[in-house]
């Protein structure tokens, strides 16, 4: 991805935090706005026109939220990723976000660098969360501690480490000089382990338990 232009499409109802969020992606060639929706519902009408890599979407706006867009956006397939870049971190906002299908979240005081990070790794498909959001969904995949014999592997730990940072599968498989169908045979096995169904929940318990730090 780092090789082409990234393509966003910003969400969020203050103008201000529009014009600001466009202005610093315009500053990187890297990037580039396609529109903006000040909405919800218009975020999802725009999205399915300008097909963006990226949608960049705010929760709370009066025109159509940002979950019920989200949720949307996934049951028409469409193709873009979508970055939730909000000021709430709360349960109320987090899980829904992540459930309806967000492929990361990040709070509006994130860096700029760490944005577009995130930006980068979602449009390829790789889930973002902050440590505090990640702190938060484990509310919602919190299961018994893992049994002493169901403890992660060295290799399991290694690969949870990885998904941790926002490492694709295909990237994984490199760093650690093994095939993605072996990577993908050990997230298998560590997601039976923790008891969760995906990366962005297993990153969440892992945090929770110590495995990550």
């Amino acid at each position: 991805m780092t090789d082409r232009v990234i393509t966003l499409l910003i969400v969020d109802d203050h103008p201000v935090v529009r014009d600001g969020l466009r202005g610093m992606f315009a500053s990187d060639p890297g990037f580039d706005v396609l529109g903006e929706a000040a909405g919800g519902v218009e975020g999802v009408e725009l999205a399915l026109r300008l097909d963006p890599d990226v949608v960049l979407m705010d929760l709370r706006m009066p025109a159509g939220s940002g979950v019920e867009a989200i949720a949307e956006l996934t049951r028409l397939g469409a193709r873009s990723k979508v970055l939730v870049l909000t000021t709430y971190d709360t349960d109320s906002d987090t899980i829904p976000a992540i459930e309806a299908g967000a492929t990361g979240y990040l709070l509006k005081d994130a860096p700029r660098e760490d944005l577009f990070a995130a930006v980068r790794a979602a449009a390829e498909g790789r889930t973002v969360l902050s440590p505090a959001v990640a702190s938060r969904l484990v509310s919602a995949v919190r299961r018994p501690a893992v049994p002493a014999g169901e403890a992660l592997s060295a290799r399991e730990r290694e690969v949870l480490g990885l998904v941790a940072k926002g490492t694709s599968n295909r990237e994984i498989a490199r760093e650690l000089f093994i095939s993605e169908a072996t990577v993908k045979t050990h997230l298998t096995h560590l997601y039976g382990k923790l008891g969760v169904k995906d990366r962005a929940a297993a990153v969440a318990v892992a945090y929770d338990r110590g495995i990550l730090g």
